[in-house]
């Protein structure tokens, strides 16, 4: 069975800078695509950042871009999101997510197989 279990998330003032990190149970984190999203109240789930399952360039949404960092330990089976210069607008659950779908543009929620649960993330003086 596979689980994606998010955490890290909290309350954080304007500015400041968080880690998320997913641990993967039941996959072999190495050989999926990971992915962020992040859903914030009233809006559609939206694509944060991915890496893809072998050591290409990770890929950012440009909202984040140069904020955030993904990165991948395949020994301990986590893919974490480091996020700094966090802005109110950054203020969502965020989840994590992994495919095998080989499509080049794995930005679309519904081409990931398996999610997390998601950790909230609250950005506010």
């Amino acid at each position: 069975q596979v689980q994606l279990v998010e955490s890290g998330g909290g309350l954080v003032q304007p500015g400041g800078s968080l880690r998320l990190s997913c641990a993967a149970s039941g996959l072999t984190v190495s050989v999926y695509a990971m992915g962020w999203f992040r859903q914030a109240p009233g809006k559609e789930r939206e694509f944060v950042a991915r890496i893809p399952l072998s050591d290409g360039t990770p890929d950012y949404d440009n909202s984040v871009k140069g904020r955030f960092t993904i990165s991948r330990d395949n020994a301990k089976k986590t893919v974490s999101l480091q996020m700094r210069s966090l802005k109110p607008e950054d203020t969502a659950v965020y989840y994590c997510a992994a495919t095998q779908n080989p499509s080049p543009r794995l930005v679309v929620p519904g081409l990931y197989y398996y999610w997390g649960q998601g950790t909230q993330v609250t950005v506010s003086s």
